[in-house]
């Protein structure tokens, strides 16, 4: 196990260096208060010097997860960060590499830490997912299983991987259609595993079973859901990219059909149209869209524990902007909810949001290699 030892300042980090990392504890640490419909806001540096985060995980004794693209696996804890060892082997080229990480409500009696990932097989590349046991001493992902991967393509585009816990304890997994549409309709066929999402038991069983689909597909038509969250109704809702516009928010329901490529509020990259237009018969229509694109990714329904105005309320990154987009569901508005995008310098492509167990809104931003926190300018 390597080990690092955490400062309390930004460090320039070498092209071939390891990476440096410095947690803010202090307030003394460098911040920006931002304006916000529900009043001034603070944003903290947690983390710096990371090397192209791509999600974060909490575990109960009040450490961090880390997920790096190139497929390291960190521990932050008290001023210093390890990498864990055990991580599985993956294919980091394009958007491939390791990708999101969930720590199960149970985590403190089953010390389960799941990993998606993109993973070499036969034909290319596929959206994998496993678990293991962290050890006690927090150094090694022990007895890594692979418990689901799809089907090789080539290439490096399109693999979702988001997980979200049901209510029951099972897991949902968004998969990317791996960039086969608008020509290909692989999204749209219930026995593949492309652009669908995908529900597996606790062990990696199948979840969902519906007849004539491929078992444990859950639902289809989708593009590429780089966002998940489990609403206040236990609802699974997820944000997915669009091409040229018409990213798409949506709350999904087992057996549905969310429509790409053959509907669609976006265009091709070459100004063509994509599909049969913006609605068909036995298509689900988004609940909000973009257009133009923001490239959504991660997000929360947030709680309201810091913030009671925001209860309720979605939040995501923006991967080609900058900034957080938090919808209001309560306030209806042309394109779906009403919008505000909360921007900073510390906004810039925004990969990952999660709620903290204190209420704070953290979010990772891939320019910066760094994780912030959101909280009320007058809470710290």
């Amino acid at each position: 196990m390597t080990r690092f030892r955490l400062t309390v300042r930004r460090v320039p980090i070498p092209a071939a260096s390891a990476a440096v990392f410095a947690l803010m504890t202090g307030l003394a640490q460098a911040q920006t208060k931002v304006d916000t419909s529900a009043g001034p806001m603070q944003i903290s540096p947690i983390a710096t010097g990371l090397d192209e985060p791509w999600a974060v995980g909490f575990l109960p004794d009040g450490a961090v997860i880390v997920t790096e693209r190139a497929g390291r696996l960190l521990l932050l804890r008290e001023g210093e960060s390890a990498e864990i060892d055990g991580v599985p082997e993956v294919y980091a080229q394009g958007q491939g590499g390791l990708l999101d990480v969930m720590i199960p409500r149970d985590f403190e009696q089953s010390r389960e830490v799941w990993l998606t990932y993109a993973a070499a097989v036969d034909g290319g590349a596929a959206t994998a997912v496993g678990k293991g046991r962290l050890s006690d001493d927090g150094t090694t992902l022990e007895g890594f299983d692979m418990l689901f991967v799809g089907e090789g393509h080539s290439g490096g585009r399109h693999f979702g991987s988001r997980m979200v816990e049901a209510e029951d304890g099972s897991v949902f997994i968004t998969t990317g259609d791996r960039g086969t549409g608008p020509d290909g309709m692989q999204a749209q066929d219930p026995e593949t595993v492309e652009g669908s999402v995908i529900h597996l038991t606790r062990d990696g069983a199948t979840a969902t079973t519906i007849e004539g689909w491929r078992r444990g597909v859950y639902s289809i038509g989708h593009r590429n859901a780089q966002g998940a969250a489990l609403g206040t109704d236990g609802a699974l809702w997820l944000v997915e990219h669009g091409a040229q516009g018409g990213d798409e928010l949506n709350r999904v329901e087992a057996g549905k059909n969310y429509g790409w490529p053959v509907i669609s509020y976006g265009v091709n990259y070459n100004g063509n149209s994509i599909g049969e237009g913006q609605a068909q018969d036995g298509m689900e229509q988004p609940l909000h869209y973009w257009d133009p694109s923001i490239a959504p990714s991660g997000m929360i329904i947030y709680s309201g524990a810091l913030v009671p105005d925001w209860a309720g309320d979605i939040f995501t990154g923006s991967l080609n902007t900058s900034f957080l987009s938090r919808l209001d569901p309560d306030t209806p508005a042309e394109t779906g909810f009403a919008e505000e995008r909360i921007e900073a310098a510390e906004t810039a492509r925004v990969r990952d949001v999660r709620e903290a167990p204190d209420g704070s809104i953290w979010f990772v931003s891939v320019i910066e290699g760094a994780i912030y926190r959101l909280a009320p300018a007058e809470a710290g």
